[in-house]
């Protein structure tokens, strides 16, 4: 069994090479859940890796097989009640083997542990099957978009969707 664990500073080397690898470059593609044909940019900065890691708002859980991480999700606590998922993802040749769900199943129960009643989230609103797979997981969208945070030709918006987490 994989074990989920919260993630570590020392552990920003090896989330960045994770995130690039699943969401972008030709490396993405042997798996499901990319966007490597919608974005070629870096997924994230370390810098901005490093932030989040050392925010108290912010849970990034990690997944590992051995010493190697294969999956992770990030939990940040937005007010009192929400918070906010992102940073899902799978090492593309290990996705549709039930990893994201744990991870997702982790990041809710974590939400719960630190008293917050709703998960929202953001998803490239282009990405139907990924939106359908959050939708199958009780996630509703709620019919808000958010602009992409850096101005694209064409230019990309986000769908929110929010799950109660009762």
């Amino acid at each position: 069994m994989t074990a989920i664990d919260a993630a570590l500073p020392a552990d920003a080397p090896a989330l960045k090479a994770l995130l690039e690898t699943a969401y972008r470059g030709d490396s993405a593609r042997a798996g499901w859940n990319h966007e490597a044909d919608i974005l070629d940019d870096e997924r994230i900065a370390r810098a901005e890796l490093d932030a989040l890691l050392s925010d108290p708002a912010v849970t990034i859980l990690t997944a590992r097989e051995g010493s190697t991480l294969i999956g992770c999700v990030a939990v940040t606590r937005k007010s009192a009640q929400l918070g906010y998922l992102g940073m899902l993802c799978v090492l593309p040749n290990l996705q549709s083997g039930g990893l994201g769900r744990r991870l997702l199943d982790a990041a809710e129960a974590h939400a719960r542990s630190i008293d917050l009643s709703a998960m929202e989230m953001t998803v490239i609103d282009s990405r139907a099957s990924l939106i359908a797979w959050y939708v199958r997981r009780g996630y509703v969208l709620t019919g808000e978009t958010r602009p992409f945070p850096v101005l694209r030709d064409p230019p990309i918006t986000f769908a929110v969707l929010e799950k109660p987490l009762d």
